[in-house]
């Protein structure tokens, strides 16, 4: 059975203001893409980030963007060992009663080996850090993540 996990926090700001922090590259780049985003995440469209830690811009293939509610696209799994594949990630948004948002993010596809097993361990640690470096810049504009790595 391929790896999927899921993580999920909860953001003091309202549901549009968030999923733009994931949409709008301007915003991506102040707190999660060391490296920056260029291209605004809507569905048919690859943007591409970069990483600090892992150099160099990677295509992000956007398989569906539904303004405030979800955001979907696949990726190159980072296991070489089994060859070239992608992993799907889909984010969602939704508006809490008390006008939080809780932001769940999922992935899932990896192989069913021990390094499709050790790259889904990595990048739910990676998920779990953005979750925590969004809200940290959305509600205090504070980037955790500079000077995190190198």
């Amino acid at each position: 059975m391929p790896f999927t996990f899921e993580v999920f926090g909860y953001v003091s700001k309202p549901i549009d203001v968030v999923y733009e922090a994931v949409a709008d590259p301007a915003i991506l780049s102040k707190y999660f893409t060391t490296g920056g985003a260029n291209g605004r995440m809507e569905t048919g469209v690859t943007v591409m980030w970069e990483f600090a830690d892992f150099p160099g811009a990677f295509p992000v293939p956007v398989i569906e963007a539904t303004a405030g509610e979800r955001i979907v696209f696949e990726w190159e799994a980072s296991d070489a060992e089994d060859g070239p594949y992608n992993t799907r990630v889909t984010f969602n948004f939704t508006a809490t009663d008390d006008g939080r948002t809780n932001v769940t993010i999922t992935e899932q596809g990896w192989k069913d080996t021990a390094a499709g097993q050790k790259s889904s361990y990595s990048n739910c640690m990676g998920w779990s850090q953005m979750l925590c470096a969004m809200k940290a810049w959305l509600e205090h504009g504070i980037n955790l993540r500079k000077g995190f790595y190198k």
